[in-house]
């Protein structure tokens, strides 16, 4: 693993491996640069890859306390700067969002790719009060990993096959290890505001993904930012949830590879 520095001086570490044009991964909550194995091998003959481990888990540093979703858009745009002089950027999820606000803070973004941002929209469902409460229950029980069963059959709305899967992969112990991190990034975006205005100068040429069967909640993000990016274009990923880089790693690598190697956006 090699490191950056992050605005703040937290150190940040991503695995660099592949050839051809600058690509960062940014993986999204509870995962490690490990949440791309499956992908991995799919991207590495396009591009260099840069698959970071976000703050607070792996062998990135966590920074001082309290915890700032701001120094997360930092760190992404940290590993992009060092990616080289044009970077292709792709986050899921969690890291979906701070890949967005990143493109804010850096001109070294070539093109953008976003899975799913968990972007909360008009009428889109609240998280409960009573299920962080259950989750630093357990947290401070040891149960680590029925706080990873809350997070992804209540929240994200995985079915229980894709759990499975998500279990079985090699990545699942660091998962597990970065259990306590959940609750706080919850918090975290249940304080987060996307404001359509800030982006209205925007220049990036921005794929937006989106599983076929995925929830509603994800489909109004998109349809969100698709209104707010004036560059941004979607492409739906038939007969998927949120994880489709465990699902169907081959679809999803072609959908990304098409984007980013395309002439035209």
């Amino acid at each position: 693993m090699e490191k950056v520095l992050s605005r703040d001086g937290t150190s940040i570490a991503y695995h660099c491996s592949g050839s051809g044009e600058p690509l960062v991964l940014v993986h999204g909550t509870s995962g490690t640069f490990r949440r791309w194995d499956p992908v991995l091998p799919l991207l590495e003959g396009h591009f260099t890859v840069y698959a970071m481990d976000r703050r607070g888990r792996g062998e990135s540093a966590d920074g001082a306390s309290p915890y700032s979703l701001q120094r997360e858009f930092e760190d992404v745009a940290a590993v992009v700067e060092r990616a080289g002089a044009k970077a292709h950027l792709f986050g899921h999820s969690y890291g979906a969002v701070c890949s967005l606000e990143a493109s804010l803070l850096t001109d070294r973004i070539d093109r953008l790719i976003l899975y799913e941002p968990p972007i909360p929209t008009p009428g889109s469902r609240g998280e409960d009060d009573g299920v962080l409460k259950r989750m630093e229950n357990l947290l401070a029980a040891e149960e680590r990993e029925a706080v990873l069963d809350i997070f992804m059959g209540e929240m994200v709305r995985m079915s229980p096959q894709d759990i499975r899967l998500s279990k079985s992969a090699a990545g699942w112990p660091a998962r597990v290890a970065a259990a306590h991190t959940i609750p706080r990034e919850i918090l975290a975006l249940k304080g987060y505001s996307f404001d359509p205005f800030r982006f209205k100068a925007a220049s990036t040429p921005t794929l937006l993904l989106l599983g076929g069967e995925s929830p509603d909640n994800f489909r109004q993000a998109l349809l969100l930012l698709e209104s707010a990016l004036p560059k941004s274009r979607t492409v739906v990923l038939p007969g998927q949830h949120h994880v489709a880089m465990d699902t169907a790693p081959e679809l999803l690598a072609e959908a990304v590879s098409d984007f980013l190697l395309s002439s035209v956006s």
